[in-house]
């Protein structure tokens, strides 16, 4: 009876808990080995762009070379043409100048003192100047020519002598290039001297009253 009345008390006390209280903790055991490495994980977002940066100092100024002495000119045919022409013309200005009536036309100037006198003196007045007596070359110098003393007859430039060129060549006896004949002009019945005027109405003439006064104009 004894026994079974202290199997009965043990019996008793386990449901009670006393021997399932908690022991104090063990030592700290052992670091384990490490794991294997993970796989890398999705790449992250872009972060946001840094401030900028401060503005480095300037660098060394360099030294400045000296400048080469300039190079020759090349001149080219145009431009040797082009001062040729201006010389030209400057030159004529200058002898155009000296005169009470001057009139361009084109390259060449028409100028006249407003006197007159027969041919001899008109070639001569022209001559003693290093000019020549007028002789218009194309219908605009003709026109030209014409306007200068309206409605008035001046002497031009063409051979006065029928035998030497029948009236065809200038003064210096080269050939007319142009010519303004009146009707029946040149007069073939003049057999020797006669002298070519410019009349008012812009057509020539041949005259053997050279004696005439008409309006000298001259050409350069």
């Amino acid at each position: 009876m004894r026994v079974l009345l202290i199997f009965c008390i043990l019996y008793l006390m386990a449901p009670i808990g006393y021997s399932q209280l908690a022991g104090p903790p063990g030592p700290k055991g052992d670091k384990g080995d490490p794991g294997h490495p993970g796989s890398p994980g999705p790449p992250g977002q872009p972060g946001q762009p840094g401030r900028p940066g401060i503005p480095g100092a300037p660098g060394q100024k360099g030294d400045i070379g000296v400048p080469g002495a300039p190079g020759p000119y090349a001149m080219c045919t145009e431009d040797i043409q082009w001062l040729s022409s201006l010389k030209k013309n400057l030159a004529k200005l200058e002898l155009a100048i000296n005169y009470d009536f001057v009139r361009t036309a084109g390259p060449k100037f028409f100028v006249s003192n407003k006197e007159k006198g027969n041919f001899s003196r008109a070639v001569e007045f022209c001559s003693q100047r290093g000019l020549e007596l007028a002789l218009p070359q194309s219908e605009e110098e003709n026109n030209i020519l014409t306007q200068v003393f309206k409605n008035l007859y001046q002497w031009i430039n063409v051979s006065n002598k029928k035998a030497e060129g029948n009236f065809e060549v200038d003064m210096k006896n080269r050939p007319l290039t142009f010519t303004k004949w009146a009707e029946g002009q040149p007069d073939r019945s003049i057999q020797d001297t006669g002298c070519t005027m410019l009349s008012e109405n812009g057509v020539w003439h041949v005259t053997q009253e050279c004696f005439l006064n008409a309006y000298i104009i001259c050409q350069i």
